[in-house]
């Protein structure tokens, strides 16, 4: 089986332990004074704009725990999973993202949660991630357009981030709203959808232990090209799901509308679960093509992930809620 290598660091360019520990008590115990420079519309300035980056950078370099959620499959190659792409914001072919990444500005970046929360707030990511704890989690990824990937991601549960914002009694539904920013963004420029890009999971699938908020890939900060600094990560759903480039969170009673639901709900329904017995109204779901092999392969219900969210969709009607 193919495994990705991560590249060798040499040992005068890593941070000394102690330094990054101190750094990270004083972004800990920081949380108020960042608090306090706030830019129009709410997002933080921290006094580095490279906050986030140089902290996660630092873990990264430590070493993360790893789990192979992906039935030991190959790795998609790191090349291919970052210039085969659907990252509209940068353009509509899959070699867009990629070329235009560095449209995408990521330097400074805060994230807020907001709704039917007792705690809604606005943080700096670096404060976002001082609170969580790291892994990689190789899961497969499922695209709607019938091709897939195999991806170590980096991230953590978004439960855990949720659980913080402690959730009311009348939160079901938990809408996901990605970076507006058509001046930089070539693809907001264009009609194909009501911008920003907006998602919607019900809690219990936001808050079931295999939904990731992912910060990297690859062993690397995530590049731009997949959604960074923070994506959506739900290996079950078909790709669209998994939002990108995340500024906003909002708990809701009532449900909200998705970006592509709204622009095509024959095409894109609220679960978009994988299901290979429901076809695509243009095409078979029953086989995929794996990015990087030859030929196609089947398509497994729920994206393989059956023996852990099959129990979400109880009573459900397979064929309707697909």
């Amino acid at each position: 089986m193919t495994r990705y290598r991560y590249l060798a660091i040499p040992e005068s360019e890593v941070t000394p332990r102690e330094v990054f520990r101190q750094r990270r008590r004083l972004l800990k115990g920081g949380t108020a004074l960042g608090a306090a420079a706030m830019l129009p519309g709410g997002m933080l300035f921290p006094k580095n704009a490279r906050a986030w980056r140089d902290d996660l950078e630092g873990r990264l370099a430590e070493g993360l725990p790893s789990r192979d959620l992906a039935g030991d499959e190959a790795l998609t190659p790191r090349d291919d999973a970052t210039s085969y792409n659907n990252f509209y914001e940068l353009g509509t072919r899959k070699s867009d993202p990629e070329v235009y990444a560095h449209q995408l500005v990521t330097d400074p970046w805060s994230l807020t949660v907001d709704g039917e929360v007792d705690t809604p707030g606005t943080l700096a990511l670096e404060e976002v991630l001082v609170r969580e704890t790291l892994e990689e989690r190789i899961y497969r990824l499922r695209c709607v357009e019938a091709w897939s990937m195999v991806i170590p991601w980096i991230g953590f549960p978004l439960a855990d981030l949720l659980k913080r914002h402690a959730p009311t009694s009348r939160a079901r539904y938990v809408r996901f709203e990605s970076i507006h920013d058509p001046d930089n963004l070539r693809g907001q420029r264009s009609s194909i959808l009501d911008w920003p890009y907006r998602e919607v999971l019900r809690i219990d699938e936001a808050m079931h232990p295999l939904t990731l908020m992912a910060v990297g890939m690859y062993g690397e900060v995530m590049p731009n090209q997949n959604g960074a600094p923070i994506r959506l990560v739900v290996p079950w759903k078909y790709g669209f799901k998994s939002i990108k480039s995340v500024v906003r969170i909002t708990l809701t009673e009532e449900r909200p509308t998705s970006a592509w639901m709204e622009q095509n709900p024959s095409e894109y329904g609220f679960f978009a679960n994988v299901n290979p017995e429901v076809d695509h109204p243009r095409w078979s779901q029953a086989r995929e093509r794996r990015i990087g092999e030859h030929g196609k392969r089947e398509t497994l219900m729920f994206n393989g992930y059956a023996d852990e969210v099959a129990e979400l969709y109880a009573g459900m009607d397979l064929q309707e809620n697909f």
